[in-house]
Parts: structure tokens; C-alpha cells; sequence
């Protein structure tokens, strides 16, 4: 697996993926920056701080981790296909299922690296134009939660791009934009996969999936969701790996 692993990663060097993971969250951050001015001018009485994780922690989750996923899984299933389409496994000793874990793993591993960007570059932002204590916990709490919760969407992104195709990821990305802003605020979100990073910004952060701030005494702020939403995301992980793990072993690689 370390072997796999290891060549996964190599396949990423010098590639356009690459520089989204590292891009994408800079953007995000800039493109934020422009609202959290516009806003101080009705909230005066908000720190520059709050308002600068209530832009980029709504942005990130509720666009970037949908849209973006599906379209890393579609550039990954790109490059396969350019390699030859997997038809190495029938030359090589290569477990499928090994392989496909092996593939999950690198693109957890690069996502993490997009949020330790994303985290890096909110702090030096907040630094030059927000100043005062910096909010570590909020930033680091929002940022890992986004990440850990959102790791579920990679197998089912990675299916999608590798079995209807290119345009089945983004679709589906498309939609589980759709579905997660929209069942966030719902008592069903804990079923839309897309919907666990937003819904668990509301406690954390303090805004609502749609992007407005979250009054005091709201039933979203409760930080009871939390826990059931580490638990379930896990779950979902393990299970969407396995079953699309099975279906890559069974599938036909030419």
C-alpha cells in the first residue's frame, strides 16, 4: 500500500491538480476579503475577524469542497485514463481494491494540504486587514471539520468520474451543491453527505449555510450536531470506500 501510495502522490507532480489544490483556497480567501469590507459598513459592531471566517468558511464549504472535489476527482480520472486506463493492473501484481484505496488516500492527502493553505492564508489576511487576537481555535476547528467531514464525498466523486465519466463528477458536484445548502439547515441534513461541512460551520463559525450570520438563541448554533456529524461522516467514508472499492475490483479495466 506504501508502494501505491507513494506512486499516487508521483502522479501529481508538475500537474494542473497540483496547483488547484495549492490556488483554490488562496482565491477563496481573496475573493472574500472585497464582501467582509462591504459588510463592516452595515456591522460595526462585528469584529473584522468573525466576519472574515463567516465569508471564507461559508465559501469554502458550501462551493469549493461540492464543485471542487468533483472537479479533482474528474482531472484524476484524467490522468488514468492518459496513463492507459488502468490497464497496468492486468500486467502488474496490483490489487484493484489496494489501488482504488491507494487513490482515496492521495486525495484526502491533498485536500488536507488545501486546507492547511486555506488556514494559513485567513490568518496572514486577518493579520493585515483585521488585526487583534487572532481566533486560533475558530480557524483551526473550522478548517479540520470541513476536511474530515468532507472526506466521504471523495469515493463517490472518484466513482463518478471513473465510471460515467468527466461530466457525471461534475454533475454530480453540481448537485451536491444543490442538495447540501439546502438540506444544511433541515432536520434531514445528517443524510446529504454535501450538507455535513456546512451544517457543522453553523455551531463552529457562527453562520448559516446560505451565508447571512446566525442569530443568538438559533437552533442551528446547537453544538450537539458535531459529534453525530464526525461520527456519520466516518462511517460514510469507510462504506463508500468499500462498496466503490468492490466495484472497481469487479469492473472491467480495458
Amino acid at each position: 500500500m506504501i508502494n501505491i501510495i507513494q506512486a499516487e502522490y508521483m502522479k501529481y507532480k508538475r500537474t494542473f491538480t497540483r496547483k488547484l489544490i495549492v490556488l483554490a483556497p488562496l482565491f477563496f480567501t481573496i475573493i472574500a476579503l472585497p464582501q467582509k469590507f462591504l459588510m463592516l459598513a452595515n456591522h460595526l459592531f462585528l469584529r473584522p475577524w468573525q466576519l472574515l471566517l463567516d465569508q471564507i468558511y461559508n465559501i469554502w464549504p458550501v462551493i469549493f469542497i461540492p464543485l471542487g472535489t468533483a472537479l479533482f476527482a474528474a482531472l484524476v480520472q484524467a490522468q488514468e485514463k492518459r496513463a492507459g486506463n488502468y490497464r497496468g493492473l492486468r500486467m502488474h501484481n496490483v490489487s484493484p481494491v489496494a489501488l482504488w484505496t491507494g487513490k482515496i488516500i492521495v486525495m484526502a492527502g491533498h485536500t488536507l494540504l488545501a486546507t492547511l493553505v486555506l488556514m494559513i492564508s485567513i490568518i496572514i489576511s486577518g493579520l493585515i486587514t483585521a488585526g487583534g487576537a487572532v481566533p486560533w481555535l475558530k480557524i483551526f476547528a473550522g478548517g479540520f471539520t470541513i476536511w474530515f467531514v468532507s472526506l466521504a464525498i471523495i469515493p463517490l466523486q472518484l466513482w463518478a468520474a471513473t465510471w460515467p465519466g468527466i461530466v457525471a463528477s461534475m454533475t454530480l458536484g453540481i448537485l451536491g451543491l444543490i442538495a447540501g445548502v439546502a438540506a444544511a439547515p433541515r432536520a434531514y441534513w445528517i443524510y446529504i453527505p454535501w450538507s455535513w461541512p456546512a451544517r457543522l460551520m453553523c455551531p463552529i463559525i457562527g453562520v448559516h449555510p446560505n451565508g447571512t450570520l446566525l442569530e443568538p438563541g438559533s437552533r442551528l448554533l446547537d453544538p450537539a450536531v458535531i459529534l453525530p456529524g464526525f461520527a456519520v461522516s466516518l462511517a460514510a467514508l469507510l462504506i463508500f470506500t468499500a462498496i466503490t472499492a468492490w466495484w472497481f475490483n469487479k469492473r472491467e479495466v480495458l
